[in-house]
Formats: structure tokens, C-alpha cells, sequence
């Protein structure tokens, strides 16, 4: 560990130039980029264990992260993700029996996970939340928490609505009983001038979720935005528009590449980017300075990663990103 010590000064010294560190970053993401490690610590094993359902991309950009800082790190990554709550903390069981060296957990529904993050704990294993939790996150006994203040962002949302003149939302929250989805909403109506509506629907079923918005709208045509919660929901709130024949504006948080296509288009105004490839790239890291170096960013308390708010001007800069996973 004292020679990886020296190399890590002696870099860091080196990179005290003129170049800003740009010489000795430039040959580490180079080395990641061919699947090498950049330091010669143990072979860890980090485990992640989300609240995501099958096919949601926005936590393929999350692994993304995750599998980029852990080739870094040399990291052993390992994923695994349910949305119900009780099978999600079966899986953060099964790491802690497994002995990983690090967890990594979504605290969506906080009640279903305290027991099990208290466990890994008391074994031994750190652990950091990530994307939902905050509130909870420390005093389950997690090291940091890393994703965005989702009041916040719900706020950010409402300010936006406000400046592009709207004056009935409707907020379709695609997952009952996650807390960060209810934040999100309620943040937006704390500072939208306008009304706004709750609409549930089942996010696992997409013709579901589009035939409750279509209904909706088609009953009240004085709707003029639609939010939706996640990237893979917001194409299909453009499609039940469309048959609705209504002229609502659709607004998403997070972001794909067919968000930031849509919204070069013009099929959708704008989105809230958290950030998800920063989430996980973070939490592997933060783990790996951690167990390294007994290192941890602002003291415990959430590091944030959002909200960023996407419009027209800055979609077609990030159409790039999006198309390899990162953004």
C-alpha cells in the first residue's frame, strides 16, 4: 500500500503543472479504457443492489458508471436489482452472506431496507446509497449518499413550468409507493404557479401507462404539461398525446437519447438530468477511496449530483453522450 501511496503522489505532484493533472489523467482513463487497472490495491468486490424494474435504461447508464470506475479501480462489480422492496433487500442479503467488500443500495422504499442495511453494517461491509434515500441514508448508517436532492429537482421542474407560461400540469408517477417519486411531484407543485394533478399508473406496463394518460387528457383538455418521472416514460406520454389530440407540452426528468432527441425535435420541452452515470461511477469510487485510503466527500452528508435542467440549446451537445450510455 506504500508503494501505491508513492505512485498516487508522486502522480498527483506531477500533475501540478501546466497541464492541470490532464497528463496523468489522460494515461488512467486510458488504461481503464483497455480494461486495466489503474492502481494495484486488492480485488475488491463491490455489490450493487437497486429498486429498478426490468428494462429501465436509466439504470443501464448507472451500471455504465459503476463498471467504468470499478475496471479503474480494479473492482470487481457485481449488480443486482428488484422492484419490490422485499426481494431487493433479499439481494442485499445474499451479498452481505456472500462477504462482498462493499454495497452499494437504492433506499426507494426505506422501511423494507433498514433492517438489511443495518446487517451489512454490523458485518463490516460499508456501504453508500445511491439516486434515493437521502433522507435515510445516514441514519441507516451509510457512509454518504450520492444522487440529487429530489425536492429540489421537483422544484427546478416548477420554476421551468412557471417560465414557459403553464398553467395546469399533470405529474405521472409510475411507481406507488417510492418516496423520491412523491418528493419530485410534490416539489414541483411547491413552486409552480399553476395547478397540478397526480396521476398513478403501473410503470411495468407501458400500454397502461399510456391509455391512463390518453384518458386523461381527453378529459380535461386544459392540461398543458405533462411531467413523467423516468426517460422511458416520456415517449409514451408524446404517443398518448398525440391521441388524445391534445396540445399539452410533454417534460420529463432524466435523460436517454430519445429524451435528448425529443426534446432536438421539439416532442418534448425538457428534462431534469440527475446524472446516473455519476452515481454509479462515484459510488465505486467513494467505496474504493474508502476501503483505501478511509476517505469519504463532504462529511457524510449527500453528494449531489443534480438537478441539471436540459432544453433545446443544450440537446444537441448531449445527443453524443446519450447514444453511448454516459448521459
Amino acid at each position: 500500500m506504500g508503494a501505491v501511496l508513492a505512485a498516487v503522489l508522486g502522480a498527483s505532484l506531477a500533475g501540478c503543472s501546466s497541464t492541470g493533472g490532464k497528463r496523468a489523467e489522460d494515461a488512467r482513463a486510458a488504461q481503464a479504457a483497455g480494461g486495466k487497472a489503474a492502481v494495484n490495491t486488492p480485488r475488491w468486490t463491490f455489490a450493487m443492489v437497486t429498486h429498478s424494474g426490468d428494462g429501465d435504461t436509466f439504470w443501464d447508464i448507472v451500471q455504465n458508471g459503476a463498471q467504468q470506475a470499478a475496471a479503474k479501480d480494479n473492482i470487481k462489480f457485481v449488480y443486482g436489482h428488484d422492484k419490490e422492496a422485499q426481494r431487493q433487500s433479499q439481494l442485499v442479503q445474499s451479498y452481505i452472506d456472500q462477504k462482498v467488500d462493499g454495497l452499494i443500495v437504492t433506499l426507494a422504499k426505506p422501511d423494507a431496507m433498514k433492517d438489511v442495511v443495518a446487517k451489512a453494517e454490523k458485518a463490516g461491509i460499508p456501504v453508500i446509497t445511491v439516486n434515493s434515500g437521502a433522507e435515510d441514508s445516514k441514519k441507516f448508517g451509510a457512509l454518504s449518499h450520492i444522487g440529487q436532492d429530489e425536492t429540489v429537482a421537483g422544484e427546478a421542474v416548477g420554476e421551468e413550468l412557471n417560465r414557459r407560461g403553464r398553467k395546469k400540469a399533470l405529474c405521472v408517477l409510475h411507481e406507488q409507493g417510492n418516496v423520491g417519486h412523491e418528493q419530485r411531484c410534490d416539489g414541483t407543485r411547491k413552486t409552480f404557479k399553476g395547478e397540478l394533478q397526480k396521476l398513478y399508473v403501473e410503470g411495468t406496463n407501458m400500454p397502461d401507462v399510456q391509455s391512463s394518460i390518453e384518458s386523461k387528457l381527453q378529459a380535461d383538455p386544459s392540461i398543458d404539461s405533462v411531467v413523467t418521472l423516468g426517460a422511458p416514460f416520456a415517449p409514451t406520454a408524446v404517443k398518448a398525446k398525440e391521441q388524445a389530440g391534445s396540445k399539452a407540452e410533454i417534460d420529463t426528468f432524466d435523460l436517454n437519447a430519445q429524451v435528448a432527441d425529443g426534446i432536438e425535435d421539439g416532442s418534448l420541452g425538457f428534462a431534469v438530468d440527475q446524472q446516473p452515470y455519476l452515481q454509479g461511477y462515484e459510488a465505486i469510487d467513494l467505496l474504493w477511496l474508502y476501503k483505501y485510503n478511509s476517505d469519504m466527500l463532504g462529511g457524510g452528508k449527500p453528494v449531489l449530483t443534480g438537478p441539471q435542467v436540459i432544453t433545446k440549446k443544450d440537446a444537441a451537445a448531449l445527443q453524443e453522450y446519450t447514444k453511448r450510455g454516459t448521459r
